[in-house]
């Protein structure tokens, strides 16, 4: 029988992966809590996290033109906004400086070095989540609106 050759893949372990979303954690009274277990019993939703997903979800539906308003108004950028180094390297060589804003992801380049994001980003402002090498992050902590 003849060996069938198998295809090898390269590893993944060396390039940062981007999260789709962040862990919070919520203090409930226990009255609520059984509310929503009741719910989850009864097959209304999957699972607590489905209930309360939901639950911000329609929050955030109902918000929606509050949010377009302020995000029109703020000028800021919604959804995912990557730097990389060469973006930032670019910015530095225009001799310009940026002033980041955006809701929802942030990421900075693991590649950027602490001292390159400080002399391309005169502000940060995230309303969301900000990945970025713990270096960065405390480089840029007094830019952090």
């Amino acid at each position: 029988m003849p060996s069938k050759a198998i295809a090898q893949t390269p590893s993944t372990a060396a390039k940062p992966r981007v999260l789709d979303s962040e862990k919070i954690t919520i203090n409930l009274g226990f009255v609520d809590l059984g509310h929503i277990d009741l719910l989850v019993a009864e097959s209304f939703y999957a699972n607590r996290t489905d209930f309360i997903r939901t639950a911000i979800r329609n929050q955030l539906a109902s918000h929606a033109d509050a949010v377009k308003q302020v995000v029109a108004r703020k000028m800021l950028v919604l959804g995912l906004q990557h730097f990389s180094q060469a973006d930032l390297l670019a910015v530095q060589a225009a001799n310009q400086k940026l002033q980041v804003r955006v809701l929802g992801l942030a990421s900075i380049g693991h590649d950027v070095s602490p001292e390159l994001a400080l002399a391309t980003i005169a502000s940060l402002e995230v309303l969301g989540s900000l990945q970025a090498s713990p270096e960065v992050k405390a480089a840029l902590a007094s830019r952090h609106l």
